[in-house]
């Protein structure tokens, strides 16, 4: 790859009920308590609420479910003035690794990765397979001009610019917040 930046494509199915709100996909405080509470789960067990309900005492090893954790990428996603952003962290993935597709008001990212490394030494073999893949949508907020969207992968990061159609840009707000 001779540029730095480049590019991904990005798939758009227009069948389908269109959907304009998908509950969850674009709100992040609960995607943030969501992730909150099934790090209590994985800490305390599933059976039991901490703190409204879970017992201290009540304790399960939280090491075998850590894995599943560290496969989700991290994501950052910002509004703009003429654009949303979404920048996702996805080191050891090449462009081929991953998937941008836009369906029924959702963007999703997916991604996989296979690693096999075989070694031969004098007195060992050495033979070891990882396999890993993740999913994330979003909803995309209405106002975003969908035959725009551009998505480029350069250094280990995946950057999705969703720009903002005219009349969007121009019906937005800001509300001043006085002191009560």
């Amino acid at each position: 790859m001779d540029d730095p930046a480049s590019k991904v494509p990005v798939k758009v199915e227009k069948t389908g009920p269109a959907v304009k709100e998908a509950a969850g996909l674009w709100a992040p405080l609960d995607t943030l308590r969501h992730e909150v509470d099934r790090l209590f789960e994985n800490f305390l067990g599933p059976s039991r609420r901490f703190p409204f309900g879970r017992s201290p005492l009540d304790f399960e090893l939280a090491w075998p479910r850590i894995g599943e954790l560290a496969i989700a990428p991290s994501v950052d996603i910002a509004a703009k003035d003429n654009e949303y952003e979404i920048t996702a962290e996805l080191p050891g993935l090449e462009e081929k690794d991953i998937e941008v597709s836009l369906a029924n008001g959702a963007l999703t990212i997916k991604g996989e990765k296979k690693e096999e490394k075989e070694e031969k030494g004098k007195d060992y073999y050495l033979s070891e397979r990882r396999y890993g893949s993740f999913a994330r949508s979003f909803a995309v907020p209405e106002g975003v001009d969908i035959d725009k969207i551009e998505a480029t992968f350069s250094k280990g990061v995946l950057t999705i610019k969703m720009p903002k159609t005219a009349e969007a840009q121009k019906n937005e707000k800001k509300i001043e917040v006085k002191a009560g």
